[in-house]
Formats: C-alpha cells, sequence, structure tokens
C-alpha cells in the first residue's frame, strides 16, 4: 500500500539521518573524554580508540533508541506542517493507523537494541574494564615516562628513569624516591634493568647510592652499592575474580538474583521496553499546528525522551536498594509509560474526530 511504503521509506530516511549525527556527536565527546583519561593517567594512550570503540557500542542502543524517536517525531510532525495528515484523516485513516507502518520500520532497530542491551552491553563494558583494570595494576616502571617524574600506585615511591636506547627493560640515570615505614630514602643509580623471579617484578640498579633518613629521629645513612634490587611489584598483573553487574553477562544476573543484579537487569529490560514505548509516544507527540510558525512538538518531544531515560536510571536506583522489586518497577513505569502513549493517540484521533463534526455541524446550521 502506498500509505505503508512512504511513510516507512521517510521514516528510514530521518533515522539514518538522525544516526549519523548523534553517533558524530558520540564519537567526537567519547574521544575528548578518553583522552582526557589517558592525559590524567587513568587510561593508557594506546587504548584510547579501543576504549573509545567499547563505550560507542555499549551506549549504541541508547542512539538508536533516541534516533528512531526522533526520526519519528520529525518524519509525522513534516506530514503535519504540509497538511497531508489533512488528507489522510479526511480520506478515514485514524493516527492509530500510523502505529502499523512505524512498527513495521521500527522492529529491526528495537530487535538491535534487543541483543545489544542483553550481549554487547556487558561485553563492552568488560572489556572497557580489564583495559582500565590491566593499566592501573601494571608495573610500576612501566608508568615512567623518560625525562618524568611519576609515582607508584600506592603514592609511596617517586620514579624518574632515563631510557636507554628502545630497551623498555633497561634506562640509565635512575632515581627513586621512597617513603615507607616513616623511612624516607633516596636512591640515585647510573642504570637499571627489570627482572623477573616468578611473579615479582625486580629492578636492579647497577652503580649508585642510597641515602636514608629515620623520620622521627632525624637519623641519616649513606650506602654505596655496586649492584642493588628493588621490588617493584608483587605480582605483575592479578585478575579480577568478580566483575561490576553493568559488566556481568544476562544469564548470571538471573543466576544470582541480588539487589544489584537486579537493579542492572532494570536498565536492559527497561532500555528495550522504553524504546518500544518511545517509538509509540513519537507518533502521539508529533502533532502540530500547520498554521502556527513555530514548532515547540520536537522540543517537548526531547523533554519527554529526558524524562523518561531518567526514570529508567531512578527504577535502576531503586531496584539496586531493594526499595523497590523488579516486576513491579517494570510494571509501574514502562506500563505506565505505554498506556500514556496510547491514551496520547486515542486523544488525538477523538480530537480530529470531534472537530469534523462540529465543523459538519457548523456549516449545516449556516
Amino acid at each position: 500500500m502506498l500509505f505503508d511504503s512512504s511513510t516507512r521509506s521517510e521514516l528510514a530516511r530521518s533515522f539514518g539521518v538522525t544516526l549519523v549525527v548523534i553517533l558524530t556527536i558520540m564519537l567526537t565527546t567519547t574521544l575528548i573524554k578518553t583522552l582526557g583519561q589517558a592525559a590524567g593517567g587513568n587510561v593508557a594512550p594506546q587504548d584510547v580508540v579501543l576504549l573509545m570503540g567499547y563505550a560507542t557500542i555499549a551506549h549504541l542502543a541508547t542512539m538508536l533508541i533516541l534516533s528512531l524517536f526522533i526520526a519519528v517525531v520529525i518524519t509525522l510532525g513534516r506530514i503535519y506542517r504540509d497538511s497531508e495528515m489533512t488528507i489522510w484523516f479526511a480520506s478515514g485513516l485514524p493516527l492509530a493507523r500510523f502505529v502499523r507502518p512505524v512498527l513495521r520500520m521500527a522492529w529491526p532497530v528495537l530487535l538491535a537494541v534487543v541483543v545489544l542491551e542483553l550481549l554487547v552491553w556487558p561485553w563492552g563494558n568488560q572489556n572497557s574494564a580489564e583495559l582500565r583494570d590491566r593499566y592501573q595494576k601494571r608495573g610500576d616502571l612501566s608508568r615512567v615516562a623518560p625525562g618524568q617524574f611519576q609515582a607508584s600506585r600506592d603514592g609511596s615511591r617517586v620514579f624518574f628513569i632515563e631510557r636507554d636506547g628502545d630497551d623498555a627493560a633497561t634506562g640509565r640515570n635512575v632515581f627513586i624516591l621512597s617513603n615507607q615505614h616513616e623511612r624516607e630514602s633516596v636512591t640515585t643509580a647510573a642504570r637499571g634493568r627489570l627482572e623477573m623471579e616468578g611473579d615479582d617484578r625486580l629492578l636492579v640498579l647497577d652503580h649508585g647510592q642510597r641515602n636514608e633518613t629515620q623520620l622521627k629521629t632525624g637519623e641519616k645513612s649513606l650506602a654505596r652499592f655496586q649492584q642493588y634490587k628493588v621490588m617493584t611489584d608483587t605480582q605483575v598483573l592479578s585478575n579480577a575474580d568478580q566483575l561490576p553487574p553493568k559488566a556481568m553477562p544476562t544469564l548470571d544476573l538471573l543466576r544470582a538474583p541480588t539487589p544489584k543484579n537486579q537493579g542492572e537487569l532494570a536498565w536492559r529490560l527497561g532500555m528495550i521496553l522504553g524504546g518500544i514505548n518511545m517509538t509509540v509516544l513519537g507518533i502521539g507527540l508529533s502533532a502540530s499546528n500547520p498554521r502556527r510558525a513555530s514548532n515547540w512538538n520536537l522540543l517537548f518531544a526531547l523533554l519527554a525522551f529526558i524524562i523518561y531515560f531518567n526514570l529508567i536510571n531512578l527504577s535502576q536506583s531503586w531496584v539496586g536498594n531493594g526499595r523497590v522489586p523488579l516486576p513491579r518497577a517494570l510494571l509501574a513505569l514502562h506500563g505506565s509509560a505505554l498506556c500514556l502513549a496510547l491514551a496520547i493517540i486515542w486523544l488525538r484521533d477523538n480530537a480530529n474526530r470531534f472537530g469534523l463534526r462540529r465543523r459538519l455541524k457548523m456549516e449545516a446550521t449556516a
């Protein structure tokens, strides 16, 4: 049918353009944020692009829902402004008739949202957490950049080293300031190299000296050495036994129904149900008056999306704190949103019918 095909094709074009714009904004924002984290020493500079990709994939479901919602509002709003909607209404097609072509166009997007929220979202968060954990748990000397002072993980030592050629395991002009157990020591050496003993990483210094000061008594000592070994890490990298709920697979969340896991399920299921509700809600919120110069329906629609998105976050917090059970939270929020979306469409249809009847009566009496 011409009505269905034209509506779906225009919705698809609007969705594609909107998704490209939102994806560009998301990539730019994520790149700036990740570069700031890399500059602050929280993530590895070589992992910036990978972390940006994981973050974009993890939030792709939200971008798809927002793009679909905006596409519905813009497309149907254009039909209202060009008075095409009046022609469809005069032909006997109510606003509820637009639900079928909109859902036929939106079902692949909504299916992608289901896959992204249930499978890709935890996978992306898990990989991002592993990259950050690996960088935070790397050896102290791997934090050191040539010619820069760098503190250890616990802040008890400060390193300075100059790389010796391209070999990252050796260096020259080594400086270590340590403050442990009420002792402050300054160790300098002409050269240093890394060695592994089991899971322990050692820094072997050659031809240097060590100045140590007792902070309580003020006693000082000086020792010169030909070779000196310093423990840098008791374990190079430890595996994280427990993942945060947002990085756990959906089946693991179902097997362990703790409040935190239930809260994460409220988010994932809420985004899926929210995508369906926002698609239907966009049909009712797209109505506009072609005689008005200003069109505020898109602004109000975006405000409704923000409110709905924040309510999903609020429901996650309530379920995670044990204040509301998961089924009640999903039914109360998303059931109410669906009823509201259907009520708006019903009111639009009846308002059009009442308006048409009123005009016919006025023409008959005239």
